[in-house]
């Protein structure tokens, strides 16, 4: 049976995440209809993470199972076809080997969070950035990002409903930029905790503020305590942007 690798963009603003919930629209769910309208089969759509509501991804992998053998490019149209309207788009396809395994063989996961630093209303931007009026010091969110490169217990940074098995983690990047008015937040790891990005970036804007300092995040992260994370950045800002195998 042909296993199919799947790059996938998508704009998560309409869906509850990627994973098929039974009353609301997901980005898994509209995948594995696709699959369907189009091979006539049940299957299961695996992804390499499991984003949340509102999250998008520029290039989400995944992988999934048919019996019968399309050839890529044609397996890509056809999927298309059958996604529109929905916001999401399969960029390629490729025929892999059975072992492949679209979560269990990413080596590490890059992502991007935006923040558009502006007093002013977003327009083009509204559901796809994360509008901070105050002034940041991204200088500052940067020298402070630095603090959480390595291998830590992140569990200041985990969702309480987080169900990996250890908080322990390994950190391989953590980058504040600026250009203009939008600061950009970049961060790979093998892999992520449950709202562990968008909990450190919560963070950082804090830095950025002046309401923290680095100290104050070495402090927060060596708490091991929910409790004493700064404010969750909301989703909209954050992209899966790309998965190592």
């Amino acid at each position: 049976m042909p296993r199919y690798k799947l790059t996938i963009e998508y704009d998560g603003a309409p869906f509850c995440g990627w994973q098929v919930q039974e009353t609301l629209p997901s980005v898994q769910g509209a995948l594995e209809r696709a699959v369907k309208a189009m091979t006539g089969a049940d299957v299961r759509v695996h992804g390499a993470g499991r984003t949340d509501a509102g999250v998008h991804a520029l290039g989400q992998v995944a992988h999934v199972d048919i019996e019968k053998q399309f050839a890529p490019d044609r397996f890509r149209d056809g999927l298309n076809a059958h996604l529109r309207p929905d916001p999401v788009a399969v960029l390629d396809a490729e025929i892999v080997g059975e072992t492949f395994e679209a979560r269990f063989s990413a080596i590490k996961r890059h992502y991007r969070y935006r923040i558009v630093n502006t007093r002013a209303n977003l327009a083009l931007d509204v559901g796809h950035a994360w509008r901070v009026p105050r002034r940041l010091d991204t200088a500052a969110m940067h020298v402070a990002a630095q603090r959480l490169i390595g291998k830590h217990d992140f569990t200041t940074f985990r969702d309480t409903e987080c169900q990996a098995k250890s908080p322990e983690k390994t950190l391989d990047q953590l980058d504040v930029l600026r250009d203009g008015r939008e600061v950009t937040i970049l961060t790979s790891a093998r892999s992520f905790l449950h709202s562990q990005v968008r909990s450190m970036v919560g963070s950082l804007v804090w830095v950025g503020e002046g309401r923290w300092t680095a100290d104050d995040l070495s402090a927060a992260l060596a708490a091991r305590n929910r409790a004493a994370c700064g404010i969750v950045a909301p989703p909209e800002g954050l992209y899966l942007v790309r998965v190592d195998y």
